[in-house]
C-alpha cells in the first residue's frame, strides 16, 4: 500500500494530512561529496521533500548496462535524503527534458531511424522495460512502502506537450506497478492548451507546471482533475541560459509572492530549481525551435541555492514565505561556503589534439558521430582535395553542431548548425592538400521533435561541385586518457604559436581546498578539467564567463588544470577567483 495517498483536496502520508513542499535537486548535477550539504540546506529552507530526475542516458551508456556509482550513486543520494529527514519525489522519465543531453534518452536508442520515440511502438517500450528491469530492483528498498524516502514516482514527463499516445502512458504505469513500485504515481504537464488532456492518465494524479499566473493555472488544473490534491510539480522560479544569449533571472519578490499564492491556495509545490547545479562534462542539452541553441555549462537557474551551494536572495525570501504556511527548522540559515584565495595558473605545456587521433574508420563519405558510436565529444574527418585554387566547400546536410575546417593544418573557417551553414569559401593551397574537419557535438536536443538528430558531418562533402571521397573518420572521446598530459618529452613547449586545437597543461598549489571559479580571459572556446574532473565547456561568446570548481575536486598540494582550447589564446594563464560570473542578466 502506498505511504502517500490522496483525498478530495489533499494528501495523506501514513494516514495523516500532509502538504508537499519540495525543491528540485538533481544528484547528477552536484558533486557527490556535496550532496549532504545541499540536502541539509534544503531542510533548513523549510522543504520537507526533494525531487530529482533520473538520467537514463548516463545510467545506461549501453544496452544491458547499469551504472550506479560516483555521480550516479542514486541509492546513496536517497539514503542521504532519508538521513536528513527529507522525502523524495522520483522522476525516472524515461524522458526527463531538464535541459539535459538528449532529454535523458540514450543516444544508442535515439539513433534508430525508424523507432517512434515516446510512443507505444513495441521497439521503444521493450527497451524501456529492459532498462526498468535493471533500474528498479536496487531502488525498491528506498520506496516509502519499504521504509524509504520515496513517496511518489512520476510517469513520463510533460508528455502532453509531445504526444497523445494513451497506450504508451498506460504501458509505463503498468511497467512500474509490475516491477514492484506501489507508491503514488503522478504525471506532470503544463496547464495551457491541451497538455493536461494529452498527458494524463485515469487513476494517476495529474500535476501542473508553471511559474506564474498561479490562480489561472490552478483553475485549469482543477478543471482537468475535479478532485484530488492541487500540486505544481515544477514551480519555475528562474530559467536556463544558451550560449550567446542573456543570463536569465527572475525577480525575487515576484517569485516569492507567487510561492505565497500557491501555498495560500492550499496547493503542494515543487520548486524548480531549489539548487540547479552544473552540466559537468558533455551533459548539457540544447533547444531547437527556430535555430539550434545549446545550453551553457552552468545550471544555476537563478535558484535559491546558487550553483556553488550558497544561499541567495530567493533562499531567504522563500524561507520566510514557507514559515507562514509550515514549520521551518529553528536553526540559523546557512552561511556562504569559504572560497579559495585568488590563484593564477600558468599553462606551461600543450599536446595537439589531432596527434591523439587513433585508428580511423575508413569510408567513402563521412560517417556521422552516431555511426561511430559517439554519444558526445568530437569527431575528426580527414581526406585530400585533388584540385587547388579558390572555391567552395559544400557540406551537404550541414554539420552537427560546430565544425572547424583546416587545410594543410591551417584553419580556414568555421561552420555552425545554429546558422544553417553548409558552404565555406576557401583557397586550396596545392593539389591533394589535406582537408581536416573537427566537428563538436555541442549537446543533444532535449525537447521537441528534434531529439535524436545526428551529430558529426551529416552528408557528403564537395569542392566546387566535385565530391570528395575517401575519408578517415576518427571518434575522439575526451575521457581520462585524453585529459592527461603527455610525458614531457612528447609534449610541446607553449612558447611556439599553436593554430590547431590542443590540450594545455598547468599546475597550481592549494593549501586548503575550497570552492572556486575558473576564469579564462583571453581564451576562446573549449573545455576544462581539474585533477581529471571534467568541469565542462567554456566559450567567450558568453554569457557564462567562469566555470564552477567544487571544493572536493581540489586536493592539498599540487593540482593540475587541463584546457582543451579549440582556437587560440592571448594569454597562457588562467585564474581561480572567488566570484562567479554568469553574465549580465537580460530581459
Amino acid at each position: 500500500m502506498p505511504a502517500l495517498t490522496t483525498t478530495s483536496d489533499g494528501f495523506l502520508l501514513h494516514g495523516a494530512p500532509f502538504r508537499i513542499i519540495s525543491g528540485a535537486l538533481h544528484y547528477f548535477r552536484v558533486h557527490p561529496d556535496q550532496w549532504t550539504d545541499r540536502l541539509r540546506k534544503a531542510r533548513l529552507m523549510g522543504l520537507n521533500t526533494v525531487e530529482t530526475y533520473i538520467p537514463w542516458n548516463l545510467h545506461q551508456p549501453g544496452p544491458g548496462t547499469l551504472v550506479l556509482d560516483g555521480l550516479l550513486d542514486l541509492p546513496r543520494f536517497l539514503r542521504l535524503a532519508a538521513a536528513e529527514g527529507l522525502h523524495v519525489l522520483l522522476r525516472p522519465g524515461p524522458f526527463i527534458c531538464a535541459e539535459w543531453d538528449g532529454g535523458g534518452l540514450p543516444h544508442w536508442l535515439t539513433a534508430h531511424p525508424d523507432m517512434r520515440l515516446r510512443s507505444s511502438d513495441p521497439r521503444f517500450t521493450d527497451v524501456i522495460d529492459r532498462y526498468l528491469d535493471l533500474l528498479l530492483p536496487p531502488l525498491l528498498p528506498y520506496m516509502a512502502e519499504a521504509g524509504g524516502p520515496v513517496i511518489a514516482v512520476q510517469v513520463e514527463n510533460e508528455y502532453g506537450a509531445y504526444g497523445d499516445d494513451a497506450a504508451y502512458l498506460k504501458h509505463l504505469e503498468q511497467s512500474f506497478r509490475s516491477r514492484g513500485v506501489e507508491e503514488l504515481l503522478f504525471t506532470c504537464d503544463q496547464t495551457d492548451g491541451d497538455h493536461l488532456e494529452n498527458g494524463t492518465l485515469p487513476g494517476v494524479l495529474a500535476t501542473g507546471t508553471f511559474g506564474s499566473r498561479v490562480e489561472a493555472s490552478l483553475r485549469r488544473l482543477r478543471e482537468a482533475q475535479p478532485e484530488g490534491p492541487l500540486m505544481c510539480s515544477e514551480f519555475w522560479i528562474g530559467w536556463f541560459d544558451h550560449w550567446g544569449g542573456p543570463h536569465h533571472g527572475r525577480n525575487t519578490e515576484d517569485a516569492a509572492a507567487d510561492l505565497d499564492r500557491l501555498l495560500s491556495a492550499g496547493a503542494s509545490v515543487n520548486i524548480y530549481m531549489f539548487h540547479g547545479g552544473t552540466n559537468f562534462g558533455h551533459t548539457n542539452g540544447a533547444n531547437h525551435h527556430h535555430a539550434f541553441a545549446p545550453t551553457v555549462t552552468s545550471y544555476d537557474y537563478d535558484a535559491p541555492l546558487t550553483e556553488s551551494g550558497d544561499p541567495g536572495p530567493k533562499y531567504h525570501a522563500f524561507r520566510e514565505v514557507i514559515a507562514r504556511h509550515a514549520p521551518v527548522p529553528d536553526e540559523p540559515a546557512p552561511a556562504p561556503a569559504p572560497k579559495l584565495p585568488q590563484t593564477t595558473v600558468e599553462l606551461t605545456h600543450r599536446t595537439p589534439l589531432f596527434s591523439l587521433a587513433g585508428n580511423p574508420v575508413r569510408a567513402a563519405d563521412p560517417l556521422t558521430a552516431d555511426d561511430l558510436g559517439r554519444r558526445a565529444g568530437y569527431t575528426l574527418y580527414r581526406t585530400t582535395v585533388p584540385a587547388h585554387g579558390p572555391g567552395l566547400l559544400h557540406f551537404a546536410g550541414g554539420v552537427g553542431d560546430r565544425a572547424q575546417v583546416f587545410l594543410d593544418g591551417a584553419p580556414v573557417g568555421v561552420l555552425e548548425r545554429e546558422r544553417y551553414d553548409e558552404t565555406l569559401p576557401v583557397h586550396v593551397p596545392r593539389p591533394d592538400a589535406v582537408l581536416e574537419v573537427l566537428v563538436e557535438n555541442m549537446g543533444r536536443v532535449n525537447y521537441g521533435p528534434r531529439i535524436g538528430v545526428p551529430k558529426g558531418l551529416l552528408g557528403p562533402v564537395a569542392f566546387n561541385g566535385a565530391p570528395l571521397r575517401g575519408w578517415d573518420c576518427h571518434a575522439l572521446p575526451l575521457d581520462h586518457a585524453l585529459a592527461t598530459p603527455e610525458p614531457a618529452a612528447e609534449a610541446t613547449s607553449t612558447e611556439s604559436p599553436c593554430v590547431q586545437p590542443a590540450f594545455h597543461h598547468g599546475e597550481f598549489e592549494v593549501t586548503d581546498p575550497a570552492d572556486t571559479f575558473l576564469s579564462l580571459p583571453g581564451w576562446t572556446k573549449g573545455e576544462a578539467w581539474i585533477n581529471d574532473f571534467h568541469l565542462g565547456r567554456y566559450w567567450n561568446r558568453g554569457p557564462q564567463r567562469t566555470l564552477y570548481v567544487p571544493a572536493p575536486v581540489l586536493r592539498p598540494g599540487v593540482n593540475e588544470l587541463v584546457l582543451l582550447e579549440l582556437h587560440g589564446t592571448t594569454a597562457l594563464r588562467a585564474h581561480l577567483t572567488d566570484t562567479p560570473d554568469l553574465g549580465p542578466t537580460g530581459p
